[in-house]
């Protein structure tokens, strides 16, 4: 994955983060109403819709005394893209190479002396 979808991966691996993307995704949504729904304390939510807004996954547009955020598709769209690209590429490689029937581990067995194929060796 590249650079972008590392960040893009990176951006949503936090919960109140993926949160505060999905309740952007319904539509545009002033910080007041992000600590509403989430609970969370403004200046966490203000802390993330910044990291956001730095990665260029919202825009910010001040109306009043308040500030309105929207989500950007263009963004999700490309890391979207690599995700699938990602997919596309184990489908294709999946059941193929030396993963794919392990070998059985070979060990004496303790009384006898004699090999038992899939145990695993004991030490004396």
């Amino acid at each position: 994955m590249r650079g972008e979808g590392v960040v893009a991966a990176h951006l949503l691996a936090d919960p109140l983060r993926a949160r505060i993307v999905a309740l952007l995704a319904a539509g545009a949504t002033c910080t007041t109403d992000l600590v509403g729904e989430t609970g969370a304390r403004q200046t966490t939510v203000s802390h993330h819709l910044r990291l956001l807004r730095e990665a260029g996954w919202v825009d910010a547009e001040h109306c009043g005394r308040f500030t309105y955020y929207r989500l950007r598709a263009e963004p999700l769209d490309a890391f979207a893209g690599q995700v699938r690209a990602l997919a596309t590429a184990a489908a294709r490689s999946s059941g193929d190479g030396p993963l794919a029937t392990p070998a059985p581990m070979i060990r004496p067995a303790r009384s006898t002396g004699h090999l038992i194929a899939g145990s695993t060796p004991v030490a004396s």
